[in-house]
C-alpha cells in the first residue's frame, strides 16, 4: 500500500489478461465487403476474425509500427512518429496563440470589474460551442486545412485557460493588495510582484486543462480534414480495417497526453509558492 505504483502495474497486468481473455473466445467477424475487399487487394469474402485483436496482436503491430516510425520515404504511407510531429505542431501552435491571448486578456478581466461585466456574456455564449462546429465556417473562412485545424485548437483551448487566469486575478488575497496600497506600487509592480505570482497556481491549472481539451479534439479535427496527423492515421487504419494499428494509436495519444499534463503540473510546482 505504500507503493502505489506496484497497485498500477497490477491493474494494468489484470486489464491485460482480461482483454487478453476475452478476445480469446472469439466473438463477432467483420464481414469485408467484396468491392471493397477487391479495391484492398484482399480476397472476397475475407473475414478478421475476432472483432477486438489481442494484446498479443497489438503488441506485434506497435513493433511493426516502431521499425518503421520514422519512415518518410513515401508522403502517402508517413511513419507513425511524423504523424504525431504534425498533430504536436498543430497542437502547441494553436496552444501557444490560445495563451498570448488568453492570460492577458484574463488578467484585464480578473482585475477590472466592469470589463467582466461586458465580456462575461460573450464567453459564456461561446464556451459551450463545440470545437468542431467551428470547422465548416473555419475551412470555409482559412480556405486551408492545417491552419483551420490550428483554428480549432486555438479556440477550444482560449476558455479554460482565459477563465482561470480571470479567477486567479480576481482572488488575490485582500490583505496583499492593501500593502500594496500601503506602500505606494505602481499599478505594474503590483500586477507583476503581487498578481501574478498570486494567479499563477489558477493559471497553471488552465494550462493543464486546455492542453488535454487541445490534444483530444485534434485528433477529431484531423478525423475530418487531415492530410497527416494521428487523427488522420486512425481514420485511415480503420478504413484500412487494422484495428490494431488504431489501438496502438489510442495508446499513444493516452500516454503523450499524459506526459504534457505531467508536464505542466511539474512547472506549476516549480513556480507555486507556499505561504
Amino acid at each position: 500500500m505504500n507503493r502505489p505504483w506496484v497497485a498500477s502495474l497490477a491493474i494494468f497486468v489484470a486489464f491485460v489478461f482480461i482483454w487478453h481473455a476475452l478476445t480469446s473466445i472469439g466473438g463477432g467477424e467483420i464481414v469485408v465487403d467484396p468491392e471493397y475487399a477487391k479495391l484492398m487487394g484482399q480476397t472476397v469474402g475475407t473475414t478478421t476474425g475476432s472483432s477486438i485483436p489481442g494484446p498479443m496482436e497489438v503488441a506485434r503491430r506497435a513493433m511493426e509500427l516502431g521499425s518503421r516510425a520514422f519512415d518518410s520515404s513515401n508522403p502517402n504511407n508517413l511513419g507513425i512518429f511524423w504523424h504525431l510531429y504534425y498533430s504536436l505542431g498543430r497542437v502547441f501552435l494553436g496552444y501557444a496563440l490560445a495563451v498570448v491571448v488568453a492570460v492577458p486578456l484574463g488578467f484585464s478581466i480578473g482585475l477590472m470589474p466592469w470589463l467582466y461585466q461586458a465580456l462575461n456574456p460573450f464567453i459564456q455564449v461561446l464556451k459551450p460551442i463545440s470545437p468542431l462546429a467551428w470547422m465548416p465556417l473555419a475551412l470555409y473562412a482559412l480556405k486551408d486545412s492545417a491552419t483551420a485545424a490550428i483554428f480549432i485548437i486555438f479556440i477550444c483551448s482560449l476558455w479554460p485557460l482565459l477563465i482561470n487566469t480571470a479567477a486567479g486575478a480576481a482572488g488575490v488575497r485582500q490583505d496583499w493588495l492593501n500593502v500594496a496600497k500601503v506602500l505606494g506600487l505602481k499599478t505594474s509592480t503590483k500586477v507583476l510582484r503581487i498578481v501574478f505570482p498570486a494567479a499563477v497556481p489558477m493559471i497553471l491549472t488552465g494550462m493543464r486543462i486546455s492542453i488535454g481539451i487541445a490534444w483530444f479534439v485534434i485528433v477529431a479535427a484531423e478525423m475530418v480534414v487531415g492530410q497527416n496527423g494521428i487523427g488522420y492515421f486512425i481514420w485511415n487504419e480503420w478504413n484500412n480495417l487494422q484495428l490494431s494499428s488504431m489501438i496502438v494509436a489510442i495508446g499513444l495519444i493516452g500516454i503523450i497526453g499524459f506526459v504534457l499534463d505531467q508536464a505542466l503540473a511539474w512547472v506549476g510546482q516549480k513556480l507555486s509558492f507556499k505561504e
